[in-house]
């Protein structure tokens, strides 16, 4: 390992991480989650003797290699390497790492360039569903540059639409692993739901706060986070996610009405740290938790009419929009997604 071990790092969305060919990591497991945890400088709150940015959004792996599956471009496994802790995980899917992905598969050569934009069908390993990225790839390149914007990133860049396909009980077995569109856990209304984040939804009303706070405030709410952490443990067995202890799903999301002409408003706990914005895919089971006739999201979402629906949720550093469509019978044929996508670094790492 002295040589180095090839890598990309990329911002993927609003999270950062990077990206490897599994040719170029071992086949152990162990063996490749110890030399993640080195290259990343975990397990330490400052990664200071590693690339991890002391935060879970800057501490994420991406694993691509070429599919065996037929209509299947490349194969996508996304790993969470714990900041203070010697975990690496896969319990989980990440929509934002996934941004990056095609990006990557294209610079690697693994998908060729079909023209001025490059359709990138991702088998996400995690979850087992498809997602269809679309890149930009003028002059037989990718181009990062653009006018494309997303709240939580600074500045502009090409844009990256990502459609995802089948995501309903990606993780849990169906989109309400518990067969209830509300459940009562420590006395709390909760919605325990699933298209393609594993995601307890939750009425910040009921825990004596606004949902506006912005996230330092509730990371210092430790009789919050206890409470919340209570409520994950009892979730996890009930979403069919056995022991969550040290797991990095199910997310817990509070919602609120929404202040500024979105569907809904939310502060997410992923699942121990406040997020600054929303997951990708968290967005999108929250969307859909407000497509439901009941539960804390439905109590306040304002929806819009039609099949096809462009939903905003609202987060603290701005908004995500979810564009879900309905199938005749009323449930979530498709969701797509606007991300972004720039390549930071490509070299050696030294572990």
């Amino acid at each position: 390992m002295s040589e180095g071990i090839r890598a990309m790092w990329m911002r993927g969305g609003t999270s950062k991480g990077g990206y490897f060919l599994a040719s170029d990591l071992p086949q152990d497991r162990r063996e490749r989650d110890a030399l993640l945890l080195r290259i990343m400088g975990s397990p330490d709150p400052r990664q200071i003797d590693g690339l991890g940015g002391a935060n879970p959004l800057t501490s994420k792996v991406a694993v691509v290699k070429p599919s065996e599956r037929e209509g299947v471009d490349v194969d996508y496994l996304f790993l969470q390497v714990f900041v203070d802790q010697p975990i690496v995980t896969d319990s989980q899917n990440c929509g934002n790492i996934l941004a990056g992905v095609g990006p990557f598969a294209i610079e690697r050569g693994l998908v060729p360039v079909t023209g001025n934009k490059t359709d990138v069908r991702i088998f996400m390993e995690n979850t087992g569903q498809i997602a269809i990225a679309t890149v930009d790839t003028p002059d037989g390149k990718v181009n990062y540059a653009g006018e494309a914007r997303i709240d939580g990133v600074p500045g502009t860049a090409a844009p990256i639409p990502i459609v995802f396909q089948d995501t309903a009980g990606s993780s849990c077995g169906a989109l309400l692993p518990s067969g209830n569109a509300v459940d009562v856990i420590d006395g709390v209304d909760v919605t325990l739901i699933d298209n393609g984040m594993p995601c307890v939804i939750l009425d910040a009303a009921d825990f004596g706060i606004s949902g506006q706070e912005a996230p330092k405030e509730l990371e210092a709410n430790t009789g919050l986070k206890t409470r919340l952490e209570s409520i994950r443990l009892k979730a996890g067995p009930l979403m069919h996610l056995g022991n969550v202890a040290e797991k990095s799903v199910p997310k817990m999301t509070l919602v609120s009405p929404s202040r500024h002409g979105g569907v809904i408003s939310t502060r997410s706990f992923i699942p121990h740290r406040v997020h600054e914005a929303i997951g990708v895919l968290g967005a999108v089971t929250v969307a859909t938790a407000c497509l439901l006739q009941e539960g804390p999201a439905a109590k306040y979402a304002e929806v819009p009419e039609g099949r096809a629906k462009s939903m905003s949720v609202e987060h603290p550093t701005g908004e995500f929009t979810v564009i879900a469509t309905l199938d005749e019978s009323g449930n979530v044929q498709s969701a797509g997604v606007l991300r972004t996508a720039r390549k930071l670094s490509d070299g050696l790492t030294f572990p």
